[in-house]
């Protein structure tokens, strides 16, 4: 950490509270912050981690809509459990807070109060599109149209998740009610705004200032670069719904807090409960109204054009007109999003795994060992389960794991459990001890520059170093011809075994103190300094704890058994759902049904469920992955004549591409049949 700065604040992204965590989410922010805060508690320095679930918005309200039950209901169930998903994967919070508190709706209001007050806040006559059927002015999720942009089918009333474009709805092109699917129409109604456009020089030049002071990334700064051309426009905070916290001005009684402006104030009401359950309810302001703060808000990209650029305007609105100044982003390390087997996480697709799910199969440190060497830091990366089995099995267990077990086997053969003595070291003797003084300071100066994956590989190469210079070594010669210079080899590897367990203890915290009990160590890894970890301090003769496999590999067996998992029907009623909303014709003229001739099919390794069939539409030949291999033997498909949609996206299902969709029906038996046409017709033929 530079200097100017006592203290350290740090905020993880607030998750919604209207479905589970996925492993997407875990490499997106909180892995990272993670990691983060860890290492600067073993730094010894003043930090506080807050975070909490978003309880508002119409994301809720949609979900409750769907479920047929109350938005409470729907938060009740999803908060504690992401935040048992979170406790089981280790975070590390100091406060995990959640929006529908009264103490973070006091907080919003007085904001806008605030603002209000200050004359901050513009009163609006706008548009707005309205539903006749449900009678009702429609916010941001509960409208779906055409951007106008990049033209995605499927862009919310608020943005465009396809490009990052922030919308107005009346901007949408062939908007649709998402309730019932009707065209809306357009109706006046009045909204206050925060005019974020005359805070746009003075974001401009934080954001510059922030990057110099503590180098923001690439990232982050073309998102932020991004917005600032286009020119940022007044953004309404109030909204017509039921659901969030209530406007605190006459005559808006029916209305609420727009999300987005009460999401960002969840940081700073997480710190104030965190100060009241201390039992000392000023702490908080330690922290959020002090210049000697270094706040650092860890976010997905999703999330960077509100914590770059609308809660610093915010703050700054507030810093101008009271008396207490809070403290802006000094960084805010945002990571691109991360894929699950090459295809993005889906929850209306039902693609991907919870992490409440994932952990019912693996120690929470093997996720968290993969997921930190494939941070989506710069860019898109990509999860597979047979990466994370070989990151396990290849390197967890059989470089760190088999260093700390073997190292632990001799001493006990050999040294009956007792730490060894340290002789005049020879030459490699002093190579591993410099590897091992260099290490946390390598590590720890990438930490600080928020690479974390950089981090999590120069750890493990310290265990690879290790490893080398065990075998290299030969203890289990020198133990015969040189009992002295096999003394300091095991003396030596157990000080390493010992620095590991504190410079690993931010990633795998719970395989962190397993090295610490084996070593039979006073307190807890937590305890100790960074700087700790770079010299000897093992006491000759201290009497070693039991020894234990630390990292058992996993077996094909088990990944086949999350491919199972992951296969398993979602179990819901097909033939009982509700029926889809209307769709005009031209909404139908878009799909491109084509008849496709089999040329060949055959199972996909490892899976149950999925054929690979090689399809012929015309003069073209495609590969099509499907999920029938229950249902059909692939030999029973050569020579159909199928209908394909032709104009999906490509995919990839276990590793296979995917360029295109068969067409089935099933029924409530679970039976499937495959839609085939027993006319002599040319493969390419248009379905209409």
């Amino acid at each position: 950490m530079k200097s100017g700065f006592n203290r350290i604040l740090v905020t993880a992204a607030l998750p919604y509270a209207n479905g589970y965590l996925h492993l997407g989410h875990l490499a997106g922010a909180y892995l990272p912050a993670d990691i983060y805060v860890r290492y600067q508690r073993l730094k010894k320095r003043d930090i506080l981690f807050l975070c909490g679930s978003d309880e508002h918005g119409v994301a809720i309200t949609v979900t409750a809509e769907k479920e047929k039950t109350s938005p409470k209901a729907v938060i009740d169930r999803y908060h504690p459990a992401n935040l048992k998903a979170f406790d089981d994967f280790g975070m590390s919070f100091d406060n995990y807070s959640r929006t529908s508190l009264p103490l973070h709706h006091e907080t919003a209001r007085e904001f806008f109060k605030e603002f209000h007050k200050c004359g901050v806040l513009r009163e609006k006559q706008e548009k707005q599109l309205y539903c006749e059927k449900d009678r009702m002015f429609l916010a941001d999720r509960y409208v779906e149209g055409v951007c106008p942009n990049c033209k995605y089918p499927q862009a919310r009333g608020d943005q465009c998740e396809n490009c990052g474009t922030w919308l107005s709805q009346t901007d949408l092109l062939d908007p649709k009610c998402k309730i019932c699917g009707t065209t809306p129409v357009v109706r006046d109604t009045t909204h206050w705004y925060f005019p974020l456009g005359n805070y746009q020089k003075r974001l401009e030049e934080y954001v510059q200032e922030r990057d110099k002071r503590d180098g923001w990334k690439e990232n982050v700064l073309r998102y932020c670069q991004s917005w600032f051309k286009g020119g940022l426009e007044d953004r309404a905070v109030t909204r017509d719904l039921s659901w969030g916290v209530k406007v605190p001005v006459s005559g808006y009684e029916e209305k609420v807090i727009y999300v987005w402006f009460d999401a960002v104030l969840g940081y700073i009401s997480a710190g104030k409960e965190w100060a009241l359950k201390l039992g000392k309810p000023k702490a908080w302001e330690d922290y959020w109204l002090r210049d000697d703060t270094k706040y650092v808000a860890f976010i997905g990209k999703d999330n960077v054009v509100f914590h770059c650029i609308v809660f610093p305007a915010m703050l700054m609105a507030w810093n101008d007109g009271a008396r207490e100044r809070y403290v802006l982003p000094e960084n805010v390390p945002a990571n691109e999003f991360l894929n699950f087997e090459g295809q993005k996480f889906s929850k209306s697709r039902g693609w991907g795994i919870d992490v409440s799910d994932f952990l019912k199969f693996f120690p929470a440190d093997t996720l968290r060992y993969t997921l930190a060497l494939n941070l989506p830091e710069s860019r898109d990366s990509d999860f597979y389960l047979k990466d994370f089995q070989a990151r396990t099995n290849n390197e967890l267990a059989d470089i760190l794991g088999n260093f700390v077990n073997r190292t632990f086997a001799f001493a006990e053969r050999h040294f009956d459990g007792n730490v060894p003595a340290l002789g005049r070291p020879g030459k490699l003797d002093k190579e591993m001890l410099a590897l091992m003084k260099n290490a946390p300071g390598t590590i720890g100066g990438l930490i600080e520059r928020y690479k974390f994956r950089e981090a999590t590989f120069e750890s493990m190469s310290l265990a690879r170093n290790a490893n080398k210079y065990f075998n290299d070594s030969e203890p289990w010669k020198t133990i015969k011809s040189d009992p002295g210079q096999c003394s300091t080899t095991i003396r030596i590897c157990l000080e390493v075994v010992r620095s590991l367990a504190i410079i690993f203890q931010p990633v795998i915290p719970h395989f962190s103190a397993r090295m610490w009990s084996m070593l039979n160590l006073q307190g807890v890894v937590e305890d100790q300094s960074w700087e700790a970890a770079s010299a000897p301090s093992l006491g000759e003769s201290h009497n070693l704890g039991k020894s234990e496999i630390l990292v058992n590999k996993v077996e094909d067996q088990r990944i086949e058994e999350v491919i199972r998992f992951l296969e398993q029907p979602d179990g819901k009623d097909s033939m009982a759902t509700e029926s889809k909303p209307a769709i005009s014709i031209d909404d139908f003229k878009k799909i491109d049904l084509r008849l496709g001739k089999v040329l060949s099919a055959e199972r996909v390794p490892k899976s149950e469920k999925l054929l690979k069939l090689q399809v012929e539409i015309g003069n073209e030949k495609r590969q099509i992955v499907a999920g029938i291999a229950k249902h059909y033997a692939p030999e029973t498909l050569v020579g159909k004549l199928v209908v394909i949609v032709a104009n999906l996206e490509p995919a990839k299902l276990m590793g296979q591409e995917s360029r295109g969709m068969l067409l089935a029906a099933s029924d409530n038996n679970g039976k499937l049949s495959i839609v085939t046409t027993a006319e002599e017709l040319s493969s390419g033929s248009v379905v209409k």
